[in-house]
């Protein structure tokens, strides 16, 4: 196994990883020199295998979130939603994040406002595991179920990054995906929307009038919600679009 930067790369890149030397660059740290580790690392990449679990951890808005095999790896498409929802959150507010996986989006949010409280739900026992790991307040359970009632009716912010890919859409996902990626952190139902919309439902249980909610999703989905959030009383819905144009999600504010 070739122990250098410039052929590490070139390795990687033939393989049709695009960012090749970036990962080499992580590989490389995480060998720390020990040639036969280096050589196990890459032969784990080489089949597919998220970065994140093979060297433990990834950049998520600024911060170093660990990630353990088997949990959802973080998005980079996800940091506007969170840096969103931190605008959104009161210096000594409190928060929610739903499906929160390592625990990245809560981190955040934790992070940028120590004063507030923040606590995340998700269904994945490896999931909790590793939030709690990341220094996340984290509940077992589906969605808002498992979450403290004192929290009902005080929340400002409702953040999440629940599964929204339409069933019939699952094997359009890159293929080594569900090699190693479990479809629950993926599979929105028929429309993709089946969970979106227990969110709107479940969500004026805990979100305070005037707070936030705070939805990653694709495609046209935003459309297909409209009654939904007007039923559930959120106004001053607006689409969060990326750089390039593409939806990513949503925010609506509950009504006073």
């Amino acid at each position: 196994m070739p122990n250098d930067l410039q052929a590490l790369t070139a390795r990687l890149s033939s393989a049709g990883f695009i960012s090749a030397e970036e990962e080499a660059h992580e590989l490389l740290a995480c060998a720390a020199g020990d040639e036969e580790r280096l050589h196990s690392l890459v032969e784990r990449r080489l089949t597919g295998e998220p970065l994140a679990w093979i060297i433990g951890h990834v950049s998520f808005c600024g911060l170093e979130i660990r990630v353990d095999p088997g949990v959802y790896v973080p998005r980079w498409q996800s940091e506007p939603l969170a840096r969103r929802a931190v605008e959104r959150l009161p210096m000594a507010g409190a928060a929610i994040d739903l499906c929160t996986g390592t625990g990245a989006i809560a981190r955040t949010l934790a992070t940028a406002r120590p004063g507030a409280r923040v606590v995340a739900s998700d269904i994945d026992e490896r999931a909790v595991a590793c939030a709690a790991a990341n220094g996340v307040e984290v509940y077992r359970g589906d969605l808002f179920a498992p979450l403290p009632r004192t929290l009902e009716g005080r929340v400002d912010v409702i953040v999440g990054v629940v599964p929204y890919v339409p069933t019939p859409a699952l094997p359009l996902l890159q293929r080594d995906t569900f090699t190693f990626e479990s479809a629950l952190a993926y599979d929105g139902g028929p429309d993709g929307t089946e969970i979106l919309r227990r969110v709107l439902s479940g969500s004026p249980r805990f979100l305070r009038q005037g707070g936030a909610l705070l939805l990653e999703l694709g495609g046209a989905q935003e459309g297909a919600l409209g009654d939904d959030l007007a039923r559930f009383g959120y106004v001053d819905v607006t689409v969060l679009e990326d750089q390039d144009g593409d939806v990513r999600g949503i925010e609506a504010t509950r009504a006073r």
